[in-house]
């Protein structure tokens, strides 16, 4: 019997493991998979650093960088878009504050030549009153003007009134003060993208101001510059044709060193590997003739180029293909003729070859984008430009090509010289045409504008006109007829909003709102590199307080708590990268006191626990308890501090924006760690069997 029970008991014990194993599951997976999503979600901050590490080493050597790029772009691109990001206090670069000046705009708005004294001193009056305040200046200008007793009639027109009053004249001007920020904020965010400053942030403050960040900034004199040049509103003819396509051909040509003797000094090492992926390509090209609305094929040429690249791998064929033509590889072109569209290539053929009448459309994915506008900047190829011909960019990506999965931007060949600027546009606002069932822009023109758009329009019926903003086009209308009076109205949009963005755009053109500098901040990269040292040693410091306090006071409780604090503080810096926040000195800070909350959670349950069991409770008893009684104190704490975090969310701009989000984010995640995972912990070891736990000094 002794050797029975001898084998037995063995069976029975891990039996029972097994079983608890079982029960406990969904606390294991509770405590473990947060730390696993947390990994996920932090993987691509730490490949970036590390891939970035790699580019640094290789970054002089410009043959190196471009393999380098050829195998590490595409993941260095995706982990820097899925890194956790550090703010200008922590890299370094430059904060700037902007103020519209819509009082200025309301000055050039009226006619002038009615200008007087009197008007003269509304303006003065107004502008010392509203001046480092944010007070609606076209209230305090109405308020000063009524003083003088006249009619606004008197100094201001409106063009598109049957009968204009003084409240059709305040309305105009409410319209154009309220879309003064707008346009604005739209040229100085096309302005910033073009110039490529990464990960720029640009949101509206108050009234009529604009906040930018721009993080890696080198240049803040051109940047200046940038921000207060007046916006150049132009209208462009389109040429699409063969001149452009020879254009298109020679850049190849100049990319690859195979120019004339005058244009033969090439930096032909600048030329990376940037062909969109077969995926990419497949679906924009499948986007555009679905577009079409046609698959037919169409005869492109007059003869079919033998395939240089048959019977290659798909591989090798790919990179000769980028090798022999690196400017039109990055391209997808589609030619439309009798209203059939067919994707064509530039292998093989001469800009002779397409048919006469045809139309083209070109279109670049949204990642070859920077790469394409540094080769149109490049002085070599503005160079061998031709005289009357700009290549440009749209300003915005399709929308119909973002529902097919693809980001594309179209390109244009327009006149280098416009045929009006936007000095002609009075007004312009969005509208519906209730017959066509259509979002639709009108626009207004001055007298000498519409003399000159009616000649414009009369000698281009059937082609396009490119309304372009600082270099970028925002809309390439089909005239349709002459319009001989200045009142024209533009249809093509696929939405109000892209209808309003438009009108925002033309009026950016006609509006003379300048924008000036009220503050700004330049943050050195030392500077920024001292913030990060100052604010880890802070944080570890503080972190180390809260640990040893916690061991020292709660013993093994402690230990438990502080499993569930370092827990806490990778699950906030996980969910920062994950929603694409910005990580701050002030978000440092809200990091440190989430620690503080979560520590207060665990001592407001520990006490409670040591109380049940100073009252004679079993500990399985006393955790339940100590739990259930403390967890009322513990959701008021927690719910109080998100009321005010939201208040500061609304109500505060930049740093303070910053600090309440991470605030918010600490207190889900102590909500989770102090009382989810630390209860799975404590259920976990007693259902391995432990009857008693320490949890520092007994209650009396």
């Amino acid at each position: 019997m002794g050797g029975l029970c001898s084998n037995r008991s063995p069976r029975t014990k891990h039996v029972s493991q097994e079983e608890s194993l079982k029960k406990n599951l969904g606390k294991y997976l509770l405590i473990i998979l947060p730390i696993l999503a947390a990994g996920y979600m932090l993987w691509p901050t730490f490949n970036f650093y590390r891939l970035d590490k790699e580019r640094a080493l290789v970054a002089g050597d410009s043959a190196a960088l471009e393999q380098w790029e050829r195998s590490y772009g595409e993941a260095y691109q995706a982990a820097r878009n899925g890194r956790l990001k550090l703010g200008l206090d922590l890299r370094g670069g430059m904060y700037v504050t902007l103020e519209v000046d819509v009082l200025r705009m309301i000055e050039e708005s009226a006619d002038q030549s009615s200008i007087d004294d009197a008007f003269r001193d509304v303006i003065s009056k107004t502008r010392a009153e509203t001046n480092n305040t944010d007070l609606d200046v076209l209230d305090t200008f109405l308020k000063n003007f009524r003083a003088t007793n006249r009619s606004l009639l008197q100094y201001f027109t409106v063009t598109n009134a049957a009968d204009p009053t003084d409240e059709s004249v305040i309305a105009k001007l409410r319209r154009d003060v309220d879309g003064a920020v707008d346009q604005a904020l739209q040229v100085i965010k096309q302005r910033i993208n073009k110039y490529e400053v990464s990960e720029a942030n640009i949101q509206k403050q108050g009234a009529r101001r604009i906040l930018i960040e721009m993080p890696d900034v080198k240049d803040e004199k051109e940047i200046r510059t940038l921000l207060q040049t007046t916006a150049r509103l132009e209208f462009k003819r389109v040429l699409m044709n063969r001149e452009l396509l020879r254009t298109f051909m020679t850049i190849d040509a100049v990319l690859k060193g195979h120019v004339p003797d005058e244009a033969k000094a090439v930096d032909t090492s600048a030329v990376k590997d940037s062909t969109a992926t077969a995926k990419d390509s497949s679906a924009i090209a499948k986007a555009d003739s679905a577009r079409q609305g046609d698959s037919a094929k169409v005869d492109t040429s007059k003869k079919t180029p033998t395939d240089p690249y048959a019977g290659l791998p798909e591989e090798e064929a790919r990179r000769r293909y980028r090798a022999d033509y690196p400017f039109t590889s990055m391209i997808q072109s589609t030619i439309i003729v009798n209203e059939r569209a067919q994707p064509f290539s530039f292998v093989g053929v001469k800009p002779e070859d397409f048919p006469e009448n045809a139309q083209y459309r070109f279109i670049i994915d949204e990642k070859l984008l920077p790469r394409v506008l540094s080769i149109l900047e490049r002085p070599d190829i503005r160079k061998i430009m031709p005289v009357d011909l700009d290549i440009v960019v749209g300003a915005k990506t399709d929308d119909f090509f973002a529902k097919q999965g693809a980001k594309v931007y179209d390109v244009y060949g327009v006149a280098k010289e416009p045929e009006l600027t936007g000095d002609a546009v009075v007004e312009a606002f969005p509208s519906f045409d209730q017959a066509a069932n259509q979002p639709v822009v009108l626009m207004e023109m001055n007298a000498e504008g519409a003399e000159k758009w009616a000649q414009i329009t009369g000698a281009n019926i059937g082609k396009r006109i490119a309304i372009v903003l600082d270099g970028r086009v925002h809309s390439a209308p089909n005239v349709q007829n002459k319009i001989p009076n200045g009142s024209s109205q533009i249809t093509g949009m696929a939405n109000a909003e892209e209808a309003n963005l438009l009108a925002v755009v033309l009026k950016a053109g006609a509006l003379k709102a300048p924008v000036k500098i009220i503050e700004e901040r330049v943050v050195g990269p030392s500077l920024g590199e001292d913030s990060i040292r100052r604010g880890v040693t802070t944080s570890v410091i503080s972190f180390a307080i809260v640990i040893l306090f916690m061991l020292a006071y709660y013993a093994l409780g402690g230990g438990v708590a502080d499993v569930a604090l370092l827990m806490n503080v990778l699950l906030v810096v996980a969910a920062l990268a994950a929603f694409g926040g910005t990580l701050t000195l002030p978000g440092i800070a809200g990091i440190i006191l989430s620690v503080a909350m979560a520590v207060d959670a665990n001592i407001l349950v520990f006490e409670r626990i040591r109380e049940e069991m100073a009252a004679g409770r079993t500990l399985k008893a006393a955790v339940e308890q100590g739990y259930a009684k403390a967890m009322s104190a513990i959701i008021d704490s927690n719910i109080t501090h998100i009321l005010s975090s939201i208040v500061l969310i609304y109500l505060g701009t930049g740093p303070v924006k910053g600090f309440a989000l991470t605030l918010i984010i600490g207190v889900v995640m102590t909500l989770f760690t102090a009382v989810l995972v630390t209860r799975a912990i404590f259920e976990i070891i007693i259902a391995g069997g432990a009857t008693t736990f320490n949890f520092g000094q007994k209650k009396a």
